[in-house]
């Protein structure tokens, strides 16, 4: 029988309560298929740093290193925001991704069409919306040095260094080439080439590279216009490639146009050990406890983890159409409620998932 590890990272906030759902879910899936998993609940973030003073213990690190995969829920809370930044929960999260060698982040966008109505925007404009984005990780104003804070002779000096490696573009970019190859056959690569140098080499590198995939329609676009152009005609985006800042701003923006941060998966991937998936949203911690988080985009993304890191295809077909049935039968969480839906709690729609497998 089909064996596989997955380390379990419950987190901060909701995170406990939409992974408990997500484990149902996957053990139900998993016995539908005849295929086993072996969980391992390991600390991050908050609960830690409360219970071993850090936000990613050693043995949480080596855990995931030696999985399968990683399923991630939610870390972060206010709580934490004046501690000193390199004991925060995000630090540790960004630890993580650095220990696994997570480099690209791969953010699918796809209008499920019974929210259509969920939406901030008209559905004639997000109908049919259907976009990745693919995001470096490692690199970038987030890792690059020098930067800290220093005192001077009038006052104190931040700084940050945005820096990437010819390397490091061209790793990135092979993985949205492929993606494209898979799907539309059009990227539209994100910089802002007419003022920063790191830029420029973005974009001239990802223009060498083009001339490997002669299949592949490029484009071009600064991170101003194309933070308008997606909320003004998404349709024409099928695959996004971004640095890392811009990435983390515009797979934001672009999980709004589902109508809800809490409807959206992510897979943040290594050359060849095991992969993280987590929901795009973050640890809501003003509900947690009180029942009304959104599961969804947490089953989302262990459906992206069996198809993607499992290799477990069919079983992640079942949780995907769980989803829209379970949609288009009129069940919704508080996030997503609209006029003549069921409204139900976390647990309530777990439970209506689980029917449908």
């Amino acid at each position: 029988m089909r064996a596989h590890h997955i380390v379990l990272l419950p987190g901060d906030g909701i995170g406990p309560e939409i992974t408990m759902v997500t484990r149902r879910l996957l053990e139900a899936v998993s016995k539908k298929l005849d295929f086993e998993l072996f969980f391992e609940e390991q600390l991050i973030g908050g609960q830690a740093i409360e219970s071993k003073g850090v936000p990613l213990p050693e043995e949480t690190l080596k855990s995931c290193q030696s999985s399968d995969a990683v399923l991630m829920a939610a870390i972060g809370d206010p709580r934490y925001d004046e501690i000193p930044r390199e004991i925060r929960p995000e630090s540790g999260l960004l630890s993580l991704r650095e220990g696994m060698n997570l480099f690209a982040n791969i953010r699918p966008v796809k209008i499920i069409p019974a929210l259509i109505n969920a939406s901030s925007l008209k559905p004639e404009i997000i109908n049919g919306v259907d976009l990745i984005v693919v995001r470096e990780l490692t690199g970038g104003i987030y890792f690059g040095k020098p930067k800290g804070r220093i005192k001077t002779e009038n006052g104190e000096r931040a700084f940050n260094t945005m820096t990437y490696s010819s390397e490091e573009i061209k790793q990135i970019a092979e993985v949205s080439f492929e993606i494209a190859r898979t799907r539309n056959k059009k990227i539209c690569s994100v910089d802002k080439a007419n003022v920063l140098d790191v830029s420029q080499l973005w974009r001239d590198q990802i223009s060498k590279l083009s001339e490997e995939y002669t299949d592949i329609e490029l484009s071009h676009m600064y991170i101003d216009n194309a933070a308008m152009q997606l909320v003004r005609n998404p349709r024409q985006f099928d695959v996004l490639l971004t640095s890392n800042l811009f990435g983390d701003i515009l797979s934001d923006e672009a999980a709004m146009l589902t109508g809800s941060i809490g409807m959206l998966p992510s897979a943040s991937l290594s050359i060849d050990g095991p992969g993280l998936f987590e929901p795009v949203h973050g640890s809501a911690p003003d509900i947690a406890g009180t029942n009304k988080a959104n599961p969804i985009a947490m089953v989302l993304s262990a459906a992206m983890m069996l198809k993607i890191g499992l290799k477990e295809t069919a079983a992640a077909e079942i949780l995907e159409k769980c989803v829209d049935k379970v949609l288009q039968s009129g069940y919704r969480t508080v996030d997503i409620m609209s006029e003549s839906c069921v409204q139900l709690g976390c647990n309530e729609m777990g439970e209506e998932l689980l029917k449908e497998i």
